[in-house]
């Protein structure tokens, strides 16, 4: 795999109009730059869509694992870190989790939420680097555990408890209800809240919801796993000290290690 962008490059935006080979503009110019940033240089950002960037563009589709036709759209400029609020990257075929893996690791999930959460789900282990049967296998055992296999992205309980909680940031009153678990791995505590909005570019402190859905939950799931340098854990097998980092603790830990096991098997055989 090409290494992949730096998630905190990651931004929400509208939705960026198509460009080709002659376009002009300002968005000719911040793709210019960015091609250059992750490595292909398509000259100097002039706002000029010429040959030297199209062969850019090109280039940088095949390292992606997309169609290198040179056209930029939602999938390209998706790739190069400009999210598409509710359209999910196009992911490698390499990396993507099937549906049939994800029903055998997590059995209770439904058919409908499968196909709905799977495109997000491939996507954000792709944003997050996460594309070794090990990484993959940490990851979607800690995501199974923590929200009852993809079935509840927002806690149960009330949040009562996170309270006046001044390690997670709650130094308001309503900041344990307001900023309780959601999501695939259950992100709490303002703090927590306040940095994945500002990587991710949703502003997740004000409107703390938003973490429920799938298009930005499993962006949250990515940006945590990322910050956390959880990949390097899963690469050593060191699943006790990666719950550790999700948890704080080891609640669960027996479950979240059958998980582990499961998914270690279906995406291994």
């Amino acid at each position: 795999m090409p290494p992949s962008l730096d998630i905190s490059s990651l931004q929400s935006s509208t939705t960026p109009r198509e460009l080709r080979l002659e376009s002009r503009g300002p968005e000719v110019a911040e793709l210019q730059r960015k091609l250059l940033a992750a490595g292909f240089d398509g000259g100097v950002a002039d706002g000029v869509f010429g040959r030297r960037t199209e062969a850019a563009v090109k280039a940088f589709q095949q390292s992606r694992g997309l169609v290198a036709d040179g056209i930029v759209g939602t999938r390209t400029w998706t790739a190069l870190g400009v999210h598409v609020e509710g359209e999910p990257p196009e992911v490698p075929i390499s990396a993507r989790l099937n549906e049939k893996q994800l029903r055998e690791i997590m059995p209770r999930v439904s058919d409908a939420r499968a196909r709905e959460c799977l495109p997000h789900l491939d996507a954000a282990m792709v944003e997050a680097d996460i594309v070794t049967p090990q990484r993959q296998a940490a990851f979607l055992a800690q995501l199974a555990h923590e929200s009852g296999e993809l079935r509840y992205f927002e806690e149960l309980a009330s949040g009562e408890a996170y309270e006046g909680r001044q390690d997670l940031g709650n130094t308001q009153l309503g900041d344990g209800r307001r900023y309780k678990g959601r999501g695939p791995i259950q992100l709490t505590g303002r703090t927590n809240y306040r940095a994945a909005g500002r990587v991710l570019g949703v502003d997740l402190e004000a409107h703390p919801e938003r973490a429920a859905d799938v298009d930005v939950g499993f962006r949250v799931a990515a940006w945590f796993w990322t910050s956390r340098g959880l990949n390097a854990l899963a690469d050593a097998g060191d699943f006790r000290e990666l719950t550790r980092r999700i948890n704080g603790g080891f609640n669960g830990l027996a479950h979240r290690e059958a998980y582990y096991r499961r998914a270690l098997e279906v995406l291994t055989h």
